[in-house]
């Protein structure tokens, strides 16, 4: 039996209201001819942004870029118009050498300051509680302000260098003040800040931490609340013997 493929066209033509139905092939055929306007300068102009943001970058003043190249550090560079290799392949952590960053111990400022940083509030009763060579118990607030001098060091030889940081601060100052009697501890606050700098800075330079203590400021230092009344009565008795 033999089909009649012109009057199946017409009868579909007529059953559409007799418009010209889109045929998948003309679809096709007119796809393949669209061409977008400009389409070789657009893509011109993608690549042109892609390689200029991805390879030029620049170093502020107060700081520097460490590049590496597949994950692995390959040179430091300076302030200023830098060039590298396409993002993927090459990419650069900024690193501020120049800001004095800030950690408190044993108090909260109420200044909010992104160089400023503290303990944890769990922890800044804790770490300020301390005792001295007399066995004497002593509240110890005090600041360490650093900077950043070796930029690698800083961000491959530590995993937690800030952590390092707290530790090792809270350590030598314990260890300073555990060698002194209360009385030295509340009185000799400038030379505590020199020994525990000294301390510090000697431990992390044996880490390799890339930090390096700018000074070490004492607060106040006082004896824990319950126990004030108790010190001032001793204090005043030694006073009183000694007229």
């Amino acid at each position: 039996m033999s089909w009649d493929w012109e009057k199946l066209k017409e009868q579909q033509q007529k059953k559409g209201g007799g418009g010209i139905p889109l045929q998948v092939g003309d679809f096709f055929e007119k796809l393949k001819k669209f061409k977008l306007p400009g389409g070789p300068l657009l893509i011109l102009l993608f690549v042109i942004l892609f390689f200029g943001t991805s390879t030029f970058y620049t170093v502020a003043v107060d700081e520097v870029g460490v590049v590496q190249r597949f994950g692995k550090y390959v040179r430091t560079s300076q302030p200023g118009l830098n060039f590298k290799l396409p993002a993927g392949i090459e990419k650069v952590t900024k690193v501020k050498v120049r800001r004095v960053y800030k950690e408190e111990f044993g108090f909260r400022s109420a200044r909010k300051d992104a160089s400023v940083r503290g303990v944890d509030e769990s922890e800044t009763s804790s770490v300020s509680l301390m005792l001295t060579g007399d066995l004497n118990v002593a509240l110890v607030p005090w600041i360490v302000q650093y900077r950043i001098k070796d930029s690698y060091n800083f961000l491959f030889k530590v995993a937690d260098v800030r952590r390092l940081l707290i530790d090792m601060s809270e350590a030598a100052m314990r260890s300073v003040v555990g060698d002194r009697s209360i009385n030295e501890v509340i009185s000799k606050r400038e030379e505590i800040a020199i020994e525990a700098k000294n301390v510090l800075q000697k431990e992390l330079d044996n880490a390799e931490s890339g930090i390096h203590i700018v000074t070490i400021e004492m607060k106040k230092t006082n004896v824990p609340e319950p126990v004030q009344s108790s010190f001032n009565e001793v204090n005043q008795a030694g006073q009183e013997r000694k007229k």
